[in-house]
């Protein structure tokens, strides 16, 4: 089962997003880069999205 996260439709902060570019722009996959954020994948997914990163796609 997923894991559950506590920060379930919260704002994204900008140090959050910062970081979201650092991981990403490192070629990060998505899994690490959501565990560090301590957000689902999806969100990070979505965020990258609308932000126009591309993320890694290794599991």
């Amino acid at each position: 089962m997923a894991e559950k996260f506590e920060r379930h439709r919260q704002p994204w902060r900008q140090d959050e997003i910062q970081k979201l570019h650092t991981l990403a722009k490192k070629g990060m996959p998505l899994r690490a880069i959501a565990k560090a954020l301590t957000r689902s994948e999806e969100s990070v997914k979505d965020r990258a999205k609308a932000d126009g990163l591309s993320i890694a796609k290794l599991h």
